[in-house]
C-alpha cells in the first residue's frame, strides 16, 4: 500500500508542476505511465470486488458475477 501511496503522491506532484510551470518530456512520460498503472490498479480492484458479488435470481438460484461475466478474458 505504501508503494501505491507514493505513486499517487508522485502523480499529484507532477500534476501540480504541470499546472505551475509545465513538464519536460521525461516527466510527461512518467506521468502517463503512472496514470496508466493507477487506472489498471483501480480496474483490477473493481473487477475483484465485482467477481465476489452473488445475485439471487427470481427463481431463487444464486449467480456469481465473476463466474457469469468475469472469466471471458475480454477485460
Amino acid at each position: 500500500m505504501a508503494d501505491l501511496d507514493s505513486k499517487i503522491k508522485r502523480i499529484n506532484e507532477l500534476y501540480r508542476k504541470s499546472q505551475a510551470e509545465g513538464l519536460n518530456e521525461a516527466e510527461k512520460k512518467e506521468q502517463a505511465a503512472l496514470r496508466s498503472e493507477y487506472i489498471a490498479n483501480i480496474r483490477a480492484n473493481l473487477r475483484g470486488q465485482l467477481d465476489n458479488i452473488d445475485i439471487q435470481e427470481k427463481d431463487g438460484t444464486i449467480t456469481n458475477l465473476g463466474e457469469k461475466h468475469g472469466n471471458k478474458g475480454t477485460h
